[in-house]
């Protein structure tokens, strides 16, 4: 079976990086949606908690019922809202506020130019008005950045937007509010830290999408997916391989079939040539459960760094990484 090594010590080490730029560990917040971004939630929270992290934000309510014990708060960013003591609720809209089920702790999102969630600069004093009239207890403002990992002024504007987003709210009163916008990007970008927490997702995991330009902190991946050869044969030159005989051998070769595909989240390609770690050249098609390279090795490294395979994918790392089925077996080194 196909299987994933998850380095602990890389994962410490971009940790470390985080922290470096925070000047403490305590304001770092793990984002492990989606499974951890495809490296096993279970495995990273544990790993992040032995850290020392003692923040997390996840997806849905599920997953932070599976990692309530870790952590000292867990963000929801999007499911119904109820009272749970730990976990906190991401509010993205008026609406939300009407449907929260009463004392919940919650984090309003505010819009500071992403358009996407979060409720407007507009509807503040409503939405606080509201917070207060439904008995929720709003415990953090948070906003996101929308192009922290561009060469442009928009995350500069985003961000003086919520530093006046932080004013308006303590100068109404409300009292041991925690605020947060940064995420990787942003805080790998920046040479100053304003806010009370980072929600530091990709970074973690080995990866920054920031232009050469900027001066580049090493971070080093901390998955690397592997798959077991199942069978062996012959290629004669000329004949065709794979669904639909797309390949077609310009000599004899030795080809085999390992065990990933599109079943375990691996993409589908059709016409563009994908090459895995050492220049392998997937041949033909990728099938359900299998591809087919020309080498004879027990087990192949398929990636220890995606970002190049997302390239020649014409995607970026997050889709690879998230799509890995979560039946893939994973295990620490």
């Amino acid at each position: 079976m196909a299987y994933i090594e998850i380095d602990k010590k890389n994962l410490y080490h971009n940790l470390n990086q985080i922290a470096i730029k925070t000047s403490s560990v305590d304001k770092i917040a793990v984002v492990l949606k989606d499974n951890a971004y495809g490296h096993g939630l279970d495995i990273i929270a544990q790993l992040c908690s032995e850290y020392g992290i003692k923040h997390a934000v996840v997806k849905n309510y599920t997953e932070a019922l599976a990692i309530k014990e870790l952590f000292d708060t867990i963000l929801v960013l999007n499911d119904k809202i109820i009272f749970d003591d730990k976990i906190y609720f991401a509010i993205n809209s008026l609406e939300d506020i009407s449907k929260a089920e009463k004392y919940s702790n919650i984090e309003l999102k505010v819009d500071t130019g992403m358009h996407r969630n979060g409720i407007s600069i507009d509807e503040l004093e409503e939405a606080l008005l509201l917070i207060q009239q439904r008995r929720l207890k709003l415990v953090g403002v948070m906003s996101h950045f929308r192009s922290a990992d561009e060469l442009s002024s928009e995350f500069f504007w985003q961000h003086k937007s919520f530093e006046k987003i932080k004013k308006y709210i303590r100068d109404k009163g409300f009292k041991d509010i925690r605020f947060h916008s940064y995420n990787s990007a942003s805080i790998l970008r920046s040479n100053s830290f304003s806010d009370d927490l980072v929600r530091v997702g990709i970074a973690i995991y080995g990866y920054s999408e920031l232009p050469n330009l900027y001066n580049q902190i090493e971070l080093k991946p901390v998955m690397k997916l592997y798959a077991n050869r199942v069978s062996s044969r012959k290629l004669l030159k000329g004949q065709r391989l794979g669904y639909g005989g797309d390949f077609i051998a310009d000599k004899n070769m030795l080809v085999s079939t390992y065990d990933i595909g599109y079943g375990d989240g691996w993409c589908r390609n059709v016409n563009d040539k994908v090459y895995l770690l050492n220049g392998l050249e997937i041949l033909g098609r990728v099938s359900m459960d299998f591809i087919s390279l020309e080498s004879r090795a027990d087990k192949i490294c398929i990636f220890d760094n995606v970002k190049e395979i997302a390239k020649n994918k014409k995607t970026i790392t997050y889709e690879i990484l998230t799509s890995l089925n979560s039946n893939i077996d994973r295990k620490v080194i």
